[in-house]
């Protein structure tokens, strides 16, 4: 793995019963907004991470003890991702990680599984969910939070991947929009907000192997992804 454009694949397959739902969801989250005199899909909140999170598009992140190799920014189904190839330091670990930041007050995680996984053209096997264990931002919390991540083998007609998913907030995350949205209400109650960041790492891997043999690289690989886009948030 080289380069991140002869990798570079162009398929999407939206799901329509999902952005249904998504649609159902926010109809139920303008009650709150009604109750107060006003809807809050008209004026929501303001993001105030906005300007940082945009910038991701441009740099990518910066990983305590990985190199950037390549990074760019790729439109994939109208929408702005960050692509970026790190290798580990001091080994021959490459990895491309992948960010879709949120983009305004009003966007909203919808398909952007299906949208990568049309991209990429995988074909996924041994799927789960993954607990991972972060840091809390602040130093006055000593209790440890959680993120839920999507786990899995992809692979191509040329590589397999262990890849790993989710929609990052602030010590916080998951791979069902729903999750975030319930976060998102919460905040709203409270004239605030809960900025997001979709997260896809993908570590290459034998063809066809078993992708747990890699869960400890890309555990760890996710958790300092989580740490840094606290930073952000």
């Amino acid at each position: 793995m080289s380069s991140l454009s002869n990798l570079f694949r162009k398929n999407y397959f939206p799901q329509i019963a999902l952005l249904i739902l998504l649609g159902l969801l926010l109809i139920i989250g303008a009650f709150p907004g009604y109750f107060q005199g006003k809807w809050q899909w008209q004026e929501p909140p303001p993001v105030s991470q906005l300007k940082e999170l945009k910038s991701l598009r441009q740099t990518g992140l910066t990983i305590p003890g990985w190199q950037t190799v390549e990074q760019t920014e790729k439109i994939i189904d109208k929408q702005k991702w960050s692509l970026q190839l790190v290798k580990q330091q001091g080994e021959k670990i490459q990895a491309i990680i992948m960010l879709l930041p949120q983009n305004g007050p009003r966007n909203q995680p919808q398909v952007e599984w299906t949208t990568i996984n049309g991209f990429w053209n995988w074909d996924i096997a041994q799927y789960r969910l993954a607990e991972l264990s972060i840091k809390p931002t602040s130093s006055l919390n000593s209790q440890k939070n959680q993120l839920t991540a999507r786990f899995f083998r992809a692979s191509t007609d040329r590589q397999t991947f262990a890849v790993l998913q989710w929609y990052a907030w602030q010590d916080g995350g998951h791979p069902s929009p729903f999750r975030w949205f319930v976060v998102d209400q919460k905040s709203q109650w409270q004239s605030q907000r809960t900025a997001w960041v979709a997260v896809s790492i993908i570590l290459p891997m034998e063809p066809l192997g078993q992708v747990e043999k890699y869960w400890h690289e890309v555990q760890t690989l996710g958790q300092q992804v989580q740490t840094a886009l606290n930073a952000t948030f």
